[in-house]
């Protein structure tokens, strides 16, 4: 039977009555989220011993999604929340209901938020101060994927851009990846803006920073994981690879794709089937197209 396709619930312009439903799904959506992750207590996984430390570095999100997202987070630290008047009765509210004080709420002038972003952002007169999310180790991946034997993760090698990396991440949150992992030095930190490509799904995805790429390609086949390297010139289309199993598929940046000891590492490589008149795509959109095909059973 065919699914229903699902309505939007949150809009992004304007200033009416949907704006305060717009926040209210957002967080309910959030919230829902985080009771599933609670089915596998991701919590536990924290471990001291993390190969790239937790930062303490602080962020600005922007925009509705990202910021009633973040508020439904209990991992989140949020440290103070700007907005324009018509959003603070709902802001106030959403902190209340995910147990966070009311007093984080400030109301500012539009300008004040435009001062302190980016001139191409789009805020819809919402701003948070956060601190960014405690890294995963890949001791902590393998953990959750014990529990799960049929699941998929996403490895990114120099993959620099925030909004890239935040586009890929809401299409491993609607693929339903265990993480994503990146090389520390290779990926940037959270930013606003990956949190506003990611649509807030930032909040939901365990994301792993490794200090050495093809070590860990070498760890995760060690914890049973089929590891498939995304190549564009590869003899095996996508399409044709054996589905099902542990699978971490590897990207690598768009014009240089994978390094050499990371492709080496890999069990295969395989092309996405696009015709001979593009040269290569956008890599979130690479990365979507992949993540479809391997979820699929």
């Amino acid at each position: 039977m065919e699914k229903t396709k699902a309505k939007p619930v949150l809009t992004e312009t304007g200033n009416s009555d949907a704006e305060s439903t717009g926040l209210m799904n957002a967080a309910q959506i959030a919230r829902k989220l985080n009771n599933e992750d609670k089915e596998i207590d991701m919590s536990k996984f924290h471990k001291s011993n993390n190969s790239v430390p937790a930062t303490s570095s602080a962020a600005i999100f922007y925009g509705r999604h990202p910021v009633a997202a973040a508020i439904a987070n209990p991992r989140r630290q949020i440290n103070k929340i700007l907005c324009t008047a018509e959003n603070a009765e709902e802001l106030r509210r959403l902190c209340t209901e995910n147990r966070r004080t009311p007093g984080l709420v400030n109301i500012v002038d539009r300008k004040e938020i435009d001062r302190i972003l980016p001139r191409e952002a789009v805020h819809q007169g919402i701003a948070a101060y956060v601190r960014e999310l405690e890294n995963y180790t890949l001791e902590d991946i393998c953990i959750m994927a014990g529990e799960r034997p049929d699941c998929h993760v996403l490895i990114l090698d120099q993959v620099t851009d925030p909004q890239n990396i935040g586009a890929i991440i809401r299409s491993c949150v609607a693929f339903d990846s265990l993480a994503l992992i990146m090389q520390d030095k290779n990926a940037p930190a959270e930013t606003g803006a990956m949190a506003k490509a990611s649509a807030g799904m930032i909040e939901h995805l365990p994301i792993c920073r490794v200090t050495n790429l093809s070590r860990a390609v070498e760890q995760l086949k060690q914890s049973g994981f089929w590891t498939v390297g995304m190549d564009g010139y590869a003899e095996t289309a996508i399409d044709k690879l054996k589905k099902g199993g542990r699978t971490a598929v590897i990207m690598g940046s768009e014009g240089k794709g994978m390094r050499r000891l990371v492709e080496e590492a890999c069990d295969i490589t395989v092309r996405l089937p696009i015709s001979a008149k593009v040269e290569s795509l956008n890599v979130s959109t690479a990365a979507a197209i992949a993540l479809y095909e391997i979820s699929k059973k």
